[in-house]
């Protein structure tokens, strides 16, 4: 849906963001980090044909942002950090407004009733923007971005400013947004990106510096790959069992931190996910599992980590994987190729049986 090639921007001598390439997948939800000033706004407003990038392209489903910005700006709906809100339009009014904007080809009311349905502002759609709350602008910053109902939505601190119970309303919202949208979400709520993302992307110093699940950047940065355990059955026994357990490779006993049961550190042989045997094996003994949990680093961790990395860190830990995955993308690009090639030859030799 979105591919990034080779993106950058400099204003003077200063370079905001330095060849920065990634692509975006149809209906994903993609988490974009970075501490304040690393070149991630820069790089969202080029996505949306805010700013020209000074060398690099973008391409939204297939179309070139400079070369066909209107058929690319067409796929974009685009909430910025501080919603661009008429305050003195009602709900309903602002929303014509961006319809009319927009030249979209929806029809006008049943359109803009569906969105307000959706991001929850019916209620209020005959209200001045300027006396709503901060949690029901953002929802309208939303929902004009859902105007003409783009592909991709590209989300910029959605959650900015707003109490505990409209950050987890924003966060479903975007959750169910997913399901029919490709979206990149901004935000400094690490928590909330963790919850809602599927991949992160993170850039520091204008430069793109880790870009995959969580779950694999923690296994990439961290060693301890162990689970904490707290089950209720005899000790020894249950000792006995785990290091039965296929893919295991040390099981210690922690103590007791809750009565009638101990707690357990164990360490998988290699990267293997033990989880699903442990559990089935405690189930057939009916020795309850309270705690089961993971020791891997968490996003908050694993973004300090990468963003504290010297250039020579990253090169060593990321170095070998990106030759991987450069290796696999050629091998698939050169598959393609040859399948493509076959394919020609194939359609040319029956243009000539049939002559």
């Amino acid at each position: 849906m979105i591919e990034v090639k080779g993106l950058s921007k400099k204003y003077g001598n200063h370079v905001a963001v330095s060849n920065v390439s990634f692509t975006v997948n149809d209906g994903e939800i993609l988490g974009f980090l970075g501490p304040n000033g690393a070149g991630k706004s820069t790089t969202m407003n080029m996505l949306t044909g805010y700013l020209s990038p000074t060398t690099g392209s973008i391409s939204i489903d297939g179309y070139d942002i400079l070369e066909n910005p209107n058929e690319a700006k067409m796929r974009i709906g685009y909430l910025p950090e501080l919603p661009p809100l008429y305050l003195d339009m009602t709900v309903r009014e602002y929303l014509y407004f961006i319809y009319d904007l927009k030249k979209c080809k929806f029809p006008k009311a049943p359109h803009i009733d569906e969105i307000c349905r959706l991001v929850k502002i019916d209620n209020v759609s005959e209200r001045l923007i300027k006396n709503l709350s901060k949690g029901y602008r953002q929802r309208v910053g939303i929902a004009q971005a859902l105007v003409g109902n783009p592909d991709v939505l590209i989300l910029d601190e959605p959650t900015v400013g707003l109490d505990p119970k409209q950050i987890i309303e924003i966060r479903s919202l975007i959750t169910e947004l997913g399901k029919n949208h490709t979206v990149i979400l901004s935000s400094h709520i690490l928590s909330e990106i963790q919850a809602v993302c599927e991949r992160i992307i993170v850039i520091n110093n204008g430069k793109l510096i880790a870009d995959d699940t969580p779950e694999n950047l923690s296994k990439t940065l961290s060693s301890d790959h162990t689970l904490s355990l707290r089950v209720v059955g005899p000790r020894a026994e249950v000792l006995k069992l785990l290091s039965t357990v296929r893919g295991v490779k040390t099981v210690t006993c922690v103590g007791q931190h809750e009565q009638g049961s101990n707690d357990y550190i164990v360490e998988p042989d290699g990267t293997a996910d033990v989880r699903r045997a442990i559990f089935t094996r405690l189930a057939d003994r009916n020795w309850p599992l309270l705690v089961s949990k993971s020791n891997e680093m968490s996003l908050e961790q694993i973004f300090l980590r990468l963003t504290e990395m010297t250039d020579a860190e990253q090169e060593r830990i990321f170095g070998k994987r990106n030759e991987a995955q450069t290796e696999a993308a050629e091998e698939s690009e050169a598959a393609e190729v040859i399948a493509e090639t076959e394919e020609t030859e194939e359609t040319v030799e029956e243009k000539g049986e049939d002559k």
